[in-house]
């Protein structure tokens, strides 16, 4: 887990939060990590995040089985062809049953995969390479969201 946040904080323009106790962030996600992109280093606003690194079940999200000792996810938004390549399927139609709980494998997000989003829980010696090259991917997408919408002369509402 530490190798990966250290890698996400080697990208140029990234932000990682990890929340501690006494912070602004509820209990609920205190020792879970954020990456964004952020050139000013202030956490982006109305944006959310374009990784997680999560270390305990969260309520309707269980399936990962995270709460014993040891067991952490990340998980990262890709695009629908990065999706369709990693999982066979389409994000909005998956059918396919999982072992959400399984190290080491690339997979749908158990609650998110139909909005784009990967899991890997606990990656190793399979998929840790896999893992930080989809990390790079969404972090450069998201730069470029952020350049885009930063345009001199960009309004709002061409967003």
């Amino acid at each position: 887990m530490e190798q990966i946040i250290a890698t996400v904080r080697g990208f140029d323009g990234a932000l990682v939060v990890i929340p501690e106790p006494g912070g602004d962030f509820p209990e609920l996600a205190w020792g879970d990590a954020f990456f964004s992109y952020a050139s000013d280093g202030q956490m982006p606003q109305n944006v959310q995040p374009y990784g997680t690194i999560v270390t305990k079940n969260y309520p309707d999200d269980a399936a990962s089985d995270l709460d014993p000792p040891g067991r952490w996810r990340v998980n990262i938004h890709v695009d629908r062809a990065t999706f369709r390549e990693l999982t066979g399927e389409e994000p909005r139609r998956l059918s396919r049953r999982r072992d959400y709980a399984a190290a080491d494998s690339v997979m749908p997000h158990p609650v998110y995969g139909a909005l784009g989003w990967i899991s890997v829980v606990n990656p190793g010696e399979r998929a840790t390479d896999t893992v930080v090259q989809l990390l790079r991917g969404a972090h450069d997408a998201a730069r470029a969201r952020s350049e885009r919408r930063h345009e001199p002369g960009r309004s709002l509402e061409n967003d």
